[in-house]
């Protein structure tokens, strides 16, 4: 059997990953999730901004990487997952 002073420390110690799981991993994993997301649901002529904050249109797309033009007319090649966000029809990200 445990003795209190082993038994405040196992939970004090489950009571600390409990938080680090709430406050850290889940709500990284959301983000994950949704971005995954974002870059599966690309299309061409989607306007995105990028994780550099390149704003431009999508051109082309492979499998992973996406063709940019950008205002000036240039185009650049970037992976698909430098794609940070999409706007949407109003002008907002």
């Amino acid at each position: 059997m445990l003795d209190p002073q082993s038994l405040m420390l196992l939970l004090f110690l489950v009571l600390m990953f409990a938080m680090f799981y709430f406050l850290i991993i889940r709500p990284q994993r959301k983000r994950q999730q949704e971005h995954q997301a974002l870059v599966s649901s690309l299309k061409t002529g989607d306007r995105v901004i990028t994780i550099g904050g390149i704003h431009g249109t999508i051109d082309s797309m492979t499998e992973d990487s996406v063709v940019l033009k950008v205002e000036s007319g240039a185009t650049m090649r970037m992976s698909r997952s430098s794609i940070a966000y999409r706007h949407d029809e109003s002008g907002t990200v």
